[in-house]
């Protein structure tokens, strides 16, 4: 006789689920009796968790972005973190590009929210590398903190998600390089005298 699932070995089964039939028939045909027949369990089970289909969704997508976490310990060199950052970044919009395109771009016509807002979303709660990294490089004097404004601060993340959106694909490592040596470190590094 099969144990019946509960708590957590449940919500991983229906995020799974969920998950797979998001990448087989798209958020516009993804309903919640086909992923509680996919983790096998009833449409009541998920409608006590998820108020909707795309809170499903979204749940699905956190849990897929957690195996690819963008965290950069302390390297000793800023440059050498936020390439490390990017890469890590890279590898999870390569897992998430074809789901996040399919439930983006019919939620947005569904729902009305923008790929930026499903994006917040996504991303509450999470820490921000980009925040650390910086610091470090203050702390170490390779950064120059009056250089550090809101608009220079986002100019990596703002690049990376402009491409991901336009082209649905991480950017490559010579771009994101580039991006590093070109444009961010000249803004920001501190100028020996």
């Amino acid at each position: 006789m099969q144990r019946r699932r509960r708590g957590p070995d449940l919500e991983e089964a229906i995020l799974d689920a969920a998950w797979e039939e998001l990448n087989e028939n798209g958020y516009r045909a993804l309903t919640m009796d086909a992923v509680a027949s996919r983790a096998g369990t009833s449409r009541s089970v998920l409608a006590r968790r998820w108020e909707s289909r795309a809170a499903l969704v979204i749940a699905a997508l956190r849990r897929r972005m957690a195996d690819f976490p963008v965290d950069v310990p302390d390297r000793g060199d800023v440059r050498t973190e936020l390439i490390e950052m990017l890469d890590q970044a890279a590898q999870r919009a390569t897992a998430l590009a074809e789901a996040f395109a399919l439930f983006s771009m019919e939620y947005s016509r569904q729902e009305g929210g923008s790929p930026n807002d499903i994006r917040a979303t996504l991303l509450a709660g999470e820490t921000s590398s980009l925040t650390s990294i910086l610091d470090r490089g203050v702390a170490r004097a390779e950064i120059d903190p009056r250089k550090l404004t809101p608009p220079i601060v986002s100019l990596l993340p703002d690049l990376f998600r402009n491409h991901a959106l336009t082209t649905w694909s991480a950017p490559d490592a010579d771009l994101r390089a580039a991006w590093i040596d070109t444009i961010f470190l000249p803004l920001v590094a501190v100028r020996s005298t």
